[in-house]
């Protein structure tokens, strides 16, 4: 398959500044690995994704247009920017808007944004939209985003298939296939072996083009070259939003040197594809030794490129057209889907089924909390001290009954933190065309049928009798079938608002808000008639509202309470219902049953949240702020070269640092032996120990001063070394003697919505000595952060990185 890239000019998130690809063009040959090389924010991601049919429909394209004065602008929305000019947004049509700055001398519009993103991406001719580019070619995100209860082995697919069972090989997971992937709470595979089964999960599908992100992060160099051996390695070099180079690897180092750029003897290819566009590193590699050094842009290589023998050919290529008749009928998807709509729902009941039986404590414990919350209520209401001879008596037999109901609809809540935890990963996998929303929500729903059968049972079973409702058998049947519809309700509802609130934070929120406004409006704690006219239709779509009234109809409809009240004139039955304002008719049981089973819609709405709506705050490119100080100060330096061949610079760059008062620490461990419980699953598979040794009476020592590279190959046991020799992990069976201070895990856990400046000063805040100031302090977080260099990024969100 032959893709190809022309003209796709910018794509923009909301500020035309911020641009993240500039004018790439460029093709992807049959049968290639291609290596895309750039520092971090160039935009590699979102080439990729722009590639795979992925990209941001909310982006925008920009359009330098030429040349207009002040007058040829239409005046409305002009902004006085600070005397040095005007500035200001007009929309243009319904697809395009202008964004204008002037200065005084009436000169300059800058620039048009539109929506989407300008040129096109062709696979063997045809353009995205004429197939479905989401099973054509596979993105591999850099993130590792999985069902921590599911294995590596179903994870990819169905173990018993034939191709499952080869990339498991290949990738080297057949020896934790069984092993549970796990998250940040429940302990699973290593970092590598997650990275392996993120690009496996891809591998195993139907996709003629991968484009992979990141793909050998953790990954040990004998796994990363088995999954690309044999193949060929064409070289693509992107900085700043631009192809900087595009060619044959084995030309990347000529077309470098004729902009003046060699690379050391020290230093490999690799890192002067890294390094030769940016400012702090550029500079080393200057070879021209009798001209001055200047900062070359990425914009300037990208020129330099077209020009070049291996640039020039590719735009020939670019010009021209592919023949469409080459293409195979295969080489293309159109089926938005695998298989078929049985198969779908079929695959996906299982996976849920699976997920149940991997998550069974949490309906265990749910069973506990409802059983130990019957004998509460059992003795609170206890049938000896329930009499039906006035109004007062009626009010008890409905506050118990009202507490029935809350209990339910209170049980339901915990449906919100199972479904939010699988968001991410359904994001993921219904972009990547795996499956439709409602073959991933009709399975959850109906399968948690037979739980709720199961928890309004023990429910009802234990306290009916108890509490002393009427002993109708009709009437014990009517309201175990009223509150398997409260549960059904109340559970598509709290789905649904996980499907729109897509974090725990705003799902908790408005969850139960949603419980505190049906409560307060539902009839018993305000009755109707107190419930002011601006509120009472928040009383009529109530669903507890129906359902209290329901169960009231239920119970005060028997034959112990149709006497006549105490110095009344009607039943004890319509005189308790009509106290708090509810319809003592009989008819209203059948009412509000049929509103409660059309509030389980709340399940289909769930569906179509999950199909519209995407996850808040998807990372963008953040670019960094270029100063002029650091161009300038670039180009006043001096290089020259010795005759060795040595790049000397002539002016030495300042040391810069400070030091905190640090006190070393030898750290020692001796005859370190971790173990956990041998994994049910590798018991299944034959193994006879009780316990599976992790770490073998490992031990070793750490000087001061010195750093000490631990090397493995992924899943060797580097991660669970370090865990326990930090204290960090309190699960297993450990033994020996160590000691030890201070750990970075591999684990990127941070809050998304802090800047990275914040993020380090808070660590400062927490970690450092007391004794030290806060200007040292803030002081050692610049340093850290020109260390790691993030200082561009300081203002940064850690979500969008």
């Amino acid at each position: 398959m032959s893709l190809g890239l022309s003209k796709n000019v910018a794509a923009l998130v909301s500020d035309p500044s911020d641009i993240h690809l500039r004018d790439i063009s460029g093709i992807i040959k049959p049968n290639r690995l291609t290596l895309l090389l750039g520092p971090p924010t160039s935009g590699k991601t979102t080439l990729l994704l722009a590639l795979a049919g992925k990209l941001d429909p909310t982006l925008k394209v920009m359009f330098f247009v030429p040349v207009l004065t002040r007058r040829d602008i239409v005046r409305n929305e002009i902004i006085r920017d600070g005397g040095r000019g005007f500035s200001g947004r007009q929309g243009v049509g319904n697809e395009v808007e202008m964004v204008w700055a002037c200065d005084e001398a009436e000169h300059s519009l800058l620039w048009m944004v539109s929506d989407g993103v300008s040129g096109k991406v062709t696979y063997n001719g045809y353009e995205v939209h004429e197939f479905v580019p989401q099973r054509t070619a596979a993105y591999i995100s850099q993130h590792d985003l999985h069902i921590g209860e599911m294995t590596a082995g179903v994870t990819e697919g169905q173990k018993a298939n034939v191709v499952t069972d080869y990339f498991l090989k290949i990738l080297g997971l057949d020896v934790c296939a069984d092993t549970m992937v796990g998250d940040e709470m429940l302990r699973g595979i290593s970092g590598g072996q997650k990275k392996r089964v993120t690009t496996g999960e891809m591998l195993v599908g139907p996709s003629n083009a991968l484009f992979m992100d990141e793909i050998s992060t953790g990954l040990d160099s004998s796994t990363a070259y088995s999954i690309v051996n044999s193949l060929s390695l064409p070289l693509r070099r992107i900085s700043d939003g631009y192809i900087v180079y595009q060619g044959p690897r084995d030309a990347v180092l000529e077309f470098f040197e004729s902009m003046g750029f060699k690379c050391p003897e020290r230093k490999g290819v690799a890192d002067i594809l890294q390094e030769v566009t940016s400012k702090k590193d550029q500079q080393q590699y200057w070879s021209r030794r009798n001209e001055p050094y200047r900062f070359i842009t990425s914009k300037e290589f990208s020129d330099a490129h077209l020009s070049f023998h291996v640039g020039r050919k590719l735009g020939d290529e670019l010009a021209t057209p592919f023949d469409r008749t080459k293409c195979h009928p295969a080489a293309l998807t159109n089926e938005t889907y695998g298989i078929g709509k049985k198969e779908l729902l079929k695959v996906c009941a299982e996976r849920e089924f699976l997920l149940m039986k991997r998550n069974s404590f949490i309906y265990i414990f749910k069973f506990a909390q409802l059983i130990i919350m019957a004998l509460m209520t059992m003795t609170l209401f206890f049938r000896t001290e329930m009499p039906r001879d006035t109004v007062d008596d009626g009010g008890i037999y409905t506050g118990a009954l009202f507490f029935v109901v809350v209990t339910v609809m209170f049980n339901g809540m915990a449906e919100m933190a199972m479904t939010i935890f699988k968001l991410p990963v359904f994001y993921k996998q219904r972009d990547l065309l795996f499956f439709p929303s409602w073959a991933y929500s009709i399975p959850s729903w109906i399968l948690k049928i037979p739980v709720t059968l199961v928890e309004v049972g023990l429910w009802v079973i234990l306290t009916y009798y108890i509490i002393g409702f009427d002993p109708n058998i009709t009437r014990f049947l009517k309201l175990f079938l009223l509150l398997i519809l409260v549960n059904q309700m109340v559970s598509g509802l709290f789905r649904f608002i996980c499907a729109v609130g897509r974090t725990m934070g705003v799902a908790n929120t408005f969850g139960a808000f949603s419980l505190l406004l049906q409560s307060a409006l539902g009839g018993f704690i305000l009755s109707r008639d107190d419930v002011k006219s601006w509120w009472i239709w928040c009383y009529w779509i109530s669903p507890m509202m129906y359902s209290v009234n329901s169960i009231l109809v239920n119970e005060f409809d028997g034959k112990k309470w149709k006497h006549i009240a105490p110095n009344g004139t009607e039943s004890l039955e319509a005189t308790v219902v009509r106290s708090r304002g509810f319809f003592p008719d009989a008819y209203w049981y059948w009412i509000g049953f049929g509103a409660l089973f059309g509030f389980t819609a709340f399940n289909f709405c769930y569906s179509l949240a999950l199909a519209y709506l995407n996850p808040f705050g998807k990372p963008q490119a953040v670019i960094q702020e270029d100063g002029e100080d650091a161009e300038n100060g670039q180009a006043a330096s001096q290089i020259t070269s010795t005759e060795g061949g040595d790049i000397v610079s002539a002016v030495q760059n300042k040391k810069k640092g400070m030091v905190l008062p640090f006190e070393p620490h030898s750290i020692t461990f001796d005859e370190v032996v971790c173990s956990v419980d041998m994994p049910q699953e590798m018991k299944e598979q034959g193994a006879i120990e009780d316990r599976l040794v992790l770490l073998n009476g490992v031990s070793g020592a750490f000087r001061p001063g010195v750093l000490t590279a631990l090397m493995g190959v992924s899943g060797a046991g580097k991660t669970t070394l370090m865990d326990f020799l930090a204290g960090r992990k309190t699960g297993g069976y450990i033994n020996g003697d160590i000691k030890i201070s201070g750990y970075c895990e591999q684990n990127d856990i941070h809050s998304p919505y802090v800047t990275v400046y914040e993020s380090f000063v808070y660590s400062a805040w927490l970690r450092l000595s007391k004794d030290i100031d806060e200007k040292s302090r803030k002081m050692f977080v610049d340093e850290v952060a020109e260390l790691v260099e993030l200082g561009p990024l300081r203002s940064a969100l850690v979500g969008l990185l």
